[in-house]
Formats: structure tokens, C-alpha cells, sequence
């Protein structure tokens, strides 16, 4: 009789996605489900209101761009951490890397809560505000839990001994949820400030 761990490890040798792996890929698909529901709304709204976005949208539109370039370079830094990681004993050159994508992602955010203050309307103003506040309020919350999860894996990298195999696939699954982050924002980012 095999245990799970051996069917794991025997997977992983397999060259087969840990089941890890596996389970954070059907989780995002889902969270993909949620903000295209968000999207729906949103384009539904768009398309029955001719006053659309209403009066008083002003945006930084190049400051949010810039922050937004952060946001990507996050992701680059953290696939590059990752694979720091996955080529053997590089744990250093991988905290570094994922520390750079803390700072860039808690800059990102505190970006976007400082918008929130300066916006000259509110989600109660008009239909455009309140889907404004919704989308961005949902994908900040998403960075959020990203930054934590990046602090729980510096976390479990800096007390790793060397038994611990999990760590890669945790970094991994960390970095899928990054990635699917900054895509999302690309697309929040196009919608809200583009196609208004």
C-alpha cells in the first residue's frame, strides 16, 4: 500500500505538476471566474448608460502607469526567484528576488490606497464609481493576500533546512498567483482607464 506522500514524490519524479500545483491552477480558474463576472457587470453597465463614465472621472492615468510597470516588474523579479530556487542550493539569490517583488508590490498598493484618497468621485457618485471601487477594491485585496503569502514564503525559506523539498513548489505556487495577479490588473488597468 503506497501513502499519498509516496504517490506525490513518485508524480513529482514523473516529471507530473505536484498536486499542489494542480490544486492552485483550478483555484485561480476560478478567481478568473469571479473577475470576469466583474467584467460582465462592468461592460453591461458601460453598455446601458450614455452618460458613461459620468461627470468628474479624472484619473492619473500616467502616474497609475508607472506603478502599473512596477507591478509587472514584480512578476519578472519573482519568476526569476523562482527559478533561482528550482535550479538548486540559490536560496539567496531567490529571497532577494521575491524581496524585490514585496517592495515593488507593497508600492503598487500603496499607490492604489493613495488614488483612492485623491479621486474626485466616490463608488456612490455614479455606476462607473462604484464598479471603479469594486474591481480595484477586489484586486487590491488580491495583492494583499499575494504580499502575505510572499511574506509567509521568505518566511518558511529563511527557516528551510535542508529537508525541506516543499519549498520549491510552494515558491512556485506563490509565483502562479503573482503572475495571475498582474494579469488581472493589466486588464482592470486597460478597462478602467482606457476603455471608458
Amino acid at each position: 500500500m503506497t501513502t499519498v506522500s509516496a504517490t506525490v514524490a513518485g508524480s513529482a519524479r514523473q516529471g507530473r505538476p505536484s498536486m499542489l500545483a494542480v490544486g492552485t491552477t483550478v483555484w485561480l480558474a476560478s478567481e478568473l471566474m469571479f473577475f470576469a463576472g466583474l467584467f460582465a457587470t462592468y461592460f453591461t453597465l458601460r453598455a446601458n448608460d450614455p452618460a458613461w463614465p459620468g461627470p468628474h472621472v479624472a484619473l492619473s492615468t500616467g502616474r497609475d502607469a508607472a506603478f502599473t510597470a512596477l507591478l509587472v516588474a514584480s512578476s519578472a523579479t519573482m519568476q526569476l526567484g523562482a527559478h533561482a530556487l528550482a535550479r538548486g542550493n540559490r536560496r539567496v539569490h531567490a529571497v532577494r528576488m521575491i524581496v524585490v517583488s514585496l517592495v515593488l508590490g507593497a508600492a503598487f498598493l500603496a499607490n492604489q490606497a493613495l488614488e483612492w484618497t485623491e479621486l474626485p468621485f466616490r463608488p456612490q457618485t455614479h455606476a462607473y464609481g462604484s464598479m471603479f471601487y469594486l474591481m480595484t477594491g477586489f484586486h487590491g485585496l488580491h495583492v494583499l493576500f499575494g504580499l502575505l503569502a510572499m511574506i509567509g514564503l521568505l518566511v518558511r525559506l529563511g527557516a528551510a533546512g535542508a529537508g525541506d523539498s516543499g519549498v520549491v513548489t510552494a515558491t512556485e505556487v506563490v509565483t502562479y498567483y503573482w503572475h495571475f495577479v498582474d494579469v488581472v490588473w493589466l486588464a482592470l488597468f486597460v478597462t478602467l482607464f482606457f476603455i471608458r
